[in-house]
């Protein structure tokens, strides 16, 4: 006696999530480090001042300058006035100005933000509606 199986045809829609929100929070960190130029570190076409030269914002010295991330940038400024960013590299072991201009005693500060730290919740949660599933015979 031959087997018979039942056969179906079906279809469906697509299910929408309509409202939610998501929450999200940056909580930006800048540090700041702090140097004067010495004689040692102008050289004949940059300025380099190590890492051991500078003091943080709590006057510790420094045994390293931050190694950047995409979620930070820094800013120099020399003298109190800000510097272009193109004209500086800032590295662990040092800062590293596109010059030799600048004079021996002149104040360095080094500024770097962080924006690593941010947090998203789902603080509404979305309504997603069922799908509506049809069998066609």
């Amino acid at each position: 006696m031959p087997l018979i199986k039942p056969v179906f045809t079906a279809t469906s829609t697509t299910p929408v999530a309509t409202g939610g929100a998501i929450g999200t929070v940056v909580t930006p960190a800048a540090t700041r480090f702090f140097a004067t130029v010495a004689a040692g570190d102008v050289g004949p076409v940059v300025t380099t001042i190590t890492a051991a030269s500078f003091v943080d914002d709590a006057n510790a010295p420094v045994v390293d300058l931050p190694t950047l991330t995409s979620n930070e940038y820094f800013n120099v400024y020399v003298n109190g006035v800000l510097q272009q960013k193109s004209l500086s590299t800032v590295s662990p072991a040092s800062l590293v100005l596109d010059t030799n201009a600048i004079a021996v005693g002149v104040p360095v500060s080094l500024e770097v933000a962080s924006f690593a730290n941010v947090a998203s919740s789902i603080t509404t949660q979305p309504t997603i509606s069922t799908p509506v599933i049809t069998i066609v015979t």
